[in-house]
């Protein structure tokens, strides 16, 4: 019930853009460690892959859920995956998909690490 509480205010404070107070992070820190923006951010792809610990993610699940910041880039990553997942379904040569999406990321000015 108390994860259920603390979505639903997650939800309704990016909605409204108000910003989560004290006692909701105390809330959450009962639940979770405490992350700060540039800590969720550095593990996001290990997050969405879920190659974290589980207390690892429950954390990083709980800032996304009371952090309108890092909530749209999550949002925007995660919607990046799923079309990426869609897009290796639909297509039968993996690799020149793969050739594509690099391609166009570079021409967008995106460098591989």
């Amino acid at each position: 019930m108390k994860r259920f509480l603390l979505r639903w205010l997650a939800r309704w404070r990016r909605t409204t853009g108000e910003q989560p107070t004290h006692a909701d992070a105390a809330a959450v820190h009962d639940m979770a460690p405490m992350l700060d923006c540039d800590e969720v951010m550095r593990q996001l792809w290990d997050y969405l892959d879920g190659e974290l610990t589980p207390v690892r993610m429950a954390a990083i699940r709980a800032h996304l859920e009371l952090c309108k910041r890092c909530y749209p880039q999550f949002e925007f990553e995660r919607s990046f995956l799923d079309a990426v997942a869609r897009a290796a379904r639909e297509h039968s040569n993996l690799d020149r998909l793969r050739a594509r999406l690099v391609e166009r990321l570079r021409e967008r000015g995106m460098t591989e690490a």
